[in-house]
């Protein structure tokens, strides 16, 4: 894995300075141009059949969108794609969402996004009853508020490195919580983007606040 992730930073590496070195390669109008307002930072992710997607990572310069990294695999929800997320539905919501935050299991890669290390009692309430729903809560297996069966225990391996997505940010109980871009293990997800670690580590040191995450079928 550690080769296939070095491969996908050298590509990575090699397409920035390839970029910045010939401006006559800009991309003009990407297909999420219209929708995602003043960001200068957007991680495009597009359907390519079931729980399968694309994603890029394109930064925004005064002289237009660069498309700063290969085009990598990812994976969505085991539903494939949804209009509006919902509690229980296992579809990745598609619409353009904030990305304000980064957490693992792992170390601060370092990045401009605040970054949490999350451990044994660090949970994500999905408890639509709970006056903490659709929020990140620290408490010890057991003795939590908030109903546990409903929520997700943090310390997992495709939390090694995560980004949390702006999704439901309003918390409407039922409207869908805990999404995030993740590592991926090579199968669909619960709803949630999946990239290789390496990938992943790459774009969270790249990220920095306004960033937005861009998702379409």
């Amino acid at each position: 894995m550690r080769k296939l992730a070095s491969a996908i930073l050298s590509t990575v590496i090699a397409t920035v300075l390839a970029l910045l070195c010939a401006p006559h390669a800009l991309a003009q109008g990407p297909w999420f141009d219209g929708a995602v307002g003043g960001a200068t930072q957007v991680i495009a992710v597009r359907g390519s059949g079931g729980s399968d997607a694309t994603l890029e990572a394109w930064q925004r310069s005064p002289l237009g969108w660069h498309r700063i990294s290969p085009t990598l695999p990812a994976k969505v929800g085991a539903d494939g794609f949804t209009d509006a997320a919902r509690d229980g539905v296992p579809a990745t919501p598609e619409g353009v969402f904030s990305l304000d935050a980064a957490f693992g299991t792992a170390g601060n890669p370092g990045g401009g996004l605040p970054y949490r290390k999350v451990g044994p009692n660090d949970w994500w309430d999905g408890d639509p009853d709970s006056a903490t729903y659709n929020t990140h809560q620290v408490c010890a297996p057991g003795s939590c508020a908030f109903d546990e069966s409903a929520s997700e225990e943090l310390e997992i391996p495709a939390y090694r490195y995560a980004v949390v997505m702006g999704v439901n940010k309003e918390r409407v109980p039922g409207g869908g919580g805990a999404f995030f871009l993740h590592v991926s293990n090579g199968e669909p997800t619960l709803g949630c983007v999946a990239v290789s670690e390496g990938a992943l580590v790459w774009l969270i040191r790249w990220l920095q606040p306004g960033a937005v995450i861009a998702i379409a079928d």
